[in-house]
């Protein structure tokens, strides 16, 4: 029998922040408890899907580059999100597919390779595991909330030499059969799913929108907004032209939602994220349409976006278009979680 040591995954570098994210904390803002979950759905639900998990197990998201971890038994991996390199004992392997991880082999996730011709796009990817890892959950979620110190591995981010424990183990005589499946495996992913970068973010009206001139909401909407160095997972501060509102004019706080857009009295737009606060009293002048908030989540503090008006109908569209695509990659990936099921070792 191996020891505890012995198996799992041993973090050797852990990058500048790996949290583990779910679908966030639901349920509970009105006891002020932020959401949090992943800033990327996309490359959440993707790489769940991926790795033959059939429900939406908690992902490593890793922000500018991914750590380097020590495999101590057999795993199956994959990466998605921002085009960080991926390696396998110093071996490129690819994003957006499955690779089983070998007992002794080293995973490093560095960096995307910056140019000129560099996309937007690059902040941030998602790495899942077959059968997920051991988690605290806290109100029913295993996402890091970085303030509380709640849920995730003990509430932080990855640290060196920290070891992660699998929920699930691969049988050691189905591995090489796993491998052989996943060698031969093809997969197509549709476009689009939202995997590419774009600079235009769709958004809809927001609760205050009335609230600001037609010469702002123009402004708002022609105007190209920079992402300033001192956006996080809460928010990200926009730089642009001030929409400064009317004086006096007073909100009552009211609950936030993942992509409301606030406006502070310095009149810089503010874009609410995942680890946003629980309420705001800021007019709200428009909401990122949800299908947008994974490209909005990839981008880095310095990219210039410009945002434009959809309505509720349009959003609701593309939204429901997106549902379909991924709805034919469950289907096309149906067997791979057949596979996958049958490589691990039956409970007892």
């Amino acid at each position: 029998m191996r020891s505890e040591e012995e198996t799992g995954l041993l973090v050797l570098k852990p990058g500048p922040l790996s949290v583990f994210q779910d679908a966030g904390r639901h349920g509970y803002q009105a006891y002020g408890a932020p959401v949090c979950g992943v800033m990327d759905q996309v490359a959440f639900r993707l790489a769940n899907a991926l790795v033959g998990n059939r429900t939406l197990l908690p992902v490593l998201e890793m922000t500018l580059s991914g750590p380097q971890i020590k495999f101590m038994q057999d795993a199956c991996i994959a990466v998605c999100g921002a085009a960080f390199t991926l390696e396998c004992d110093g071996r490129p392997i690819a994003l957006n597919r499955p690779h089983l991880i070998r007992t002794g082999q080293v995973l490093s996730i560095g960096s995307a390779p910056v140019s000129n011709d560099t996309p937007q796009g690059q902040a941030r990817a998602t790495l899942a595991i077959a059968g997920g890892i051991q988690l605290n959950t806290t109100m029913e979620s295993a996402s890091t909330d970085l303030k509380s110190r709640m849920g995730g591995f003990h509430g932080r981010a990855l640290m060196k030499e920290d070891r992660l424990t699998l929920n699930r183990k691969l049988g050691p005589t189905a591995v090489d059969a796993l491998a052989h499946f996943l060698d031969q495996f093809r997969i197509y992913l549709p476009a689009g799913l939202g995997l590419g970068s774009r600079h235009h973010i769709r958004v809809t009206r927001g609760a205050h929108w009335t609230h600001f001139t037609v010469n702002q909401q123009t402004a708002f909407l022609n105007a190209r907004y920079t992402i300033t160095p001192s956006s996080d997972r809460m928010g990200y501060r926009l730089d642009g032209p001030s929409l400064q509102t009317e004086a006096g004019l007073q909100i009552l706080s009211e609950p936030t939602a993942f992509g409301t857009i606030q406006i502070p009295p310095d009149g810089q737009p503010i874009i609410l994220m995942a680890d946003r606060q629980t309420t705001g009293g800021y007019p709200k002048i428009a909401n990122v349409a949800s299908v947008d908030l994974p490209v909005l989540a990839r981008c880095l503090p310095g990219e210039s976006i410009q945002l434009s008006l959809i309505s509720l109908n349009e959003a609701r569209t593309v939204f429901l278009q997106r549902e379909a695509l991924f709805a034919q990659v469950h289907q096309a990936l149906a067997p791979l979680g057949t596979a996958m099921e049958d490589a691990f070792v039956r409970s007892t």
